[in-house]
């Protein structure tokens, strides 16, 4: 259901449009971390670890999907505003032809690239067969996932968050129980968290495509899958730069991951759990990404720069409360968080003094994403994907390797580099920000 959210208060719009996003992120997230849960009740570290590490690839293949897709959102957004329906159609269209093609791809290239993929991520010789189970199921499903996010960056380009929020519940709830069955039940280790996750991405297509069908929420005819360069183009324009600074983000904390699979099994387990509960601390933020770049796609297509300043300023002083608040509670609560995965004290240990200073990347990353996706937004995607290269490369990277060769007993200076990482992000960009509306760039 297509909605206007260039009316109104533009707080107003912002809450009411980022919180089902949030709870879709959230529930996405949920069942994610679920599978960790899960399988840390029932078996030992190496499947813990093999579940970790799997899910971390599968994430940052998931994010760079989604970054692509963020130009339909995007694309879509404009039109909205503009009142195009036809050129908004086309983009579906080819959105569709585009991603089909993409997913088909991967699978093929990625079920051949196990073993590499296995090699370079240092995985414990304790994990590699789970890990090699859990990452051939998910590559199978590879398809399903980016079906998933590609409805939903439709729906959200359109101005609707609550379809994909009721689509992902789907997902949540199949997933939760499968895992159960398969990991509690036939005791199928970390094959059974990822058969788990695959089965419940294509329950929740199914639902999405029945839903679609039945109460005719996006219409498309046969004239508009057909191949529209300029339009395939467009999406790739503002999408691709997303999708590779999304990939790269991902990869410098695979390298981290890997820097802490080097120090044994343990290390990797506590690792592997926190980057899980960082990933749903970062909902916030990323919520705020993509609703701001939602948003204010659609304020650009009716000319309204004012009014996409002023989502800009509500979405990042929301995501910065809570980053603030996050960070706060967790010096009091790492431990008992980091209990519910696992009952293994070492792992405990070991995670709480990496959640302590990794929290704070809630804080600076709450700056950073929402002037990624107000730069989205007004095509200028190329900064976002600039300022995260640097910040990997001179800070994340660098700092995450120092502090484990200088203080190799504990985790707690290596978490501080993902935060001075976020930090230089977040002055890279109000000082682009400020030099561009110096030049009155967003003023159209």
């Amino acid at each position: 259901m297509e909605r206007d959210l260039t009316q109104g208060s533009a707080l107003k719009n912002i809450i009411i449009f980022s919180f089902p996003f949030f709870i879709s992120n959230f529930l996405q997230t949920f069942y994610g971390m679920a599978d960790l849960f899960i399988v840390g009740q029932y078996n030992e570290a190496a499947s813990l670890s093999g579940v970790s590490i799997g899910s971390q690839v599968m994430h940052m293949l998931t994010v760079m999907i989604v970054g692509l897709a963020m130009g339909t959102t995007v694309m879509i957004g404009r039109y909205v505003g503009e009142k195009k329906e036809n050129e908004k159609r086309t983009v579906i269209g080819n959105t569709v032809l585009l991603f089909l093609s993409v997913s088909l791809l991967l699978t093929v290239i990625l079920l051949l690239c196990i073993n590499p993929i296995i090699a370079v991520m240092l995985t414990p010789k304790e994990a590699v067969q789970e890990t090699k189970l859990y990452l051939a199921i998910c590559f199978m499903g590879i398809p399903f996932i980016t079906a998933y996010n590609v409805i939903s960056s439709i729906f959200r380009g359109l101005g609707d968050s609550k379809s994909p929020m009721i689509f992902v519940a789907f997902a949540c709830f199949f997933n939760i129980t499968l895992d159960y069955l398969f990991i509690g039940y036939f005791d199928m280790h970390a094959a059974g968290a990822a058969l788990g996750t695959v089965l419940s991405q294509v329950i929740s297509v199914g639902a999405a495509f029945i839903a679609i069908i039945r109460k005719k929420l996006i219409i498309v005819k046969k004239e508009h899958f057909h191949l529209h360069k300029p339009t395939i183009v467009s999406i790739l324009k503002i999408g691709f730069p997303i999708c590779i600074q999304d990939g790269l983000i991902q990869i410098s904390f695979i390298i981290i991951t890997v820097i802490a699979n080097s120090r044994g099994v343990h290390i990797a387990a506590s690792v592997g759990v926190v980057e899980k509960i960082i990933g749903f601390l970062f909902l916030v933020p990323s919520s705020m990404l993509s609703s701001i770049s939602a948003i204010c796609a659609q304020c650009i297509g009716t000319r309204q720069p004012k009014r996409a300043a002023r989502t800009l300023k509500y979405g990042c002083f929301i995501a910065l409360c809570f980053g603030m608040l996050f960070t706060v509670i967790c010096q009091f609560i790492s431990e008992p968080v980091l209990s519910l995965f696992t009952d293994e004290s070492i792992v405990v240990m070991y995670g709480s003094q990496y959640l302590r200073s990794y929290v704070a990347d809630c804080i600076f990353a709450a700056v950073s994403f929402s002037f990624s996706g107000f730069f989205t937004a007004y095509g200028y995607s190329v900064i976002s994907f600039l300022h995260n290269i640097a910040s990997i490369i001179l800070v994340r990277v660098p700092g995450a390797y120092l502090a484990s060769r200088f203080y190799p007993d504990t985790l707690f200076p290596m978490g501080l580099a993902s935060p001075l990482g976020s930090l230089l992000s977040a002055v890279i960009c109000i000082n682009v920000y400020l030099h561009l509306k110096k030049r009155k760039r967003f003023d159209a």
